[in-house]
């Protein structure tokens, strides 16, 4: 994919857009039973959800995370299309995620299923639905703002 963070943008041309189309598509995840030494590991953490989110054909942009005591790591991905995150509870075997992006070319569902398999899940729970564009926005004409 050889696109400029300009072209991913959910609306590049600023173009008003019709109030049936989406805005984007949101994933809530929730792992259960997994490997709780890769949940409390920051570096496999952050590695995973890297991976997945370009597995979803977005664009990482910035990476951060970080490791409590004495359990637990919250990892954040920032992409041009939006975000994913993750939060784990080791001594439960439990992660939380979201994945959020905006645009037709991106498949956050590809980053949960990797999520699912490398962290090992034994039971997941997974919820997709569609953010709508908002009729205030739909209906009026969006000019770049001036620099």
């Amino acid at each position: 994919m050889n696109n400029s963070l300009t072209s991913l943008h959910p609306n590049p041309g600023w173009a008003s857009t019709s109030s049936a189309q989406p805005v984007g598509k949101h994933c809530i995840l929730e792992l259960y039973n997994c490997d709780p030494g890769k949940l409390n590991d920051e570096a496999f953490i952050r590695t995973t959800i890297a991976t997945a989110a370009r597995d979803a054909g977005a664009t990482v942009l910035h990476l951060i995370s970080h490791h409590f005591q004495p359990q637990g790591v919250t990892g954040l991905v920032l992409l041009a299309e939006s975000h994913l995150s993750i939060h784990t509870w080791p001594e439960s075997g439990y992660a939380a995620v979201d994945v959020f992006t905006c645009g037709d070319h991106t498949m956050p569902e590809r980053a949960c299923h990797a999520l699912i398999q490398t962290l090992e899940a034994e039971h997941h729970s997974l919820h997709s639905f569609l953010r709508e564009t908002p009729p205030n926005l739909s209906e009026q004409a969006r000019d770049p703002l001036a620099t």
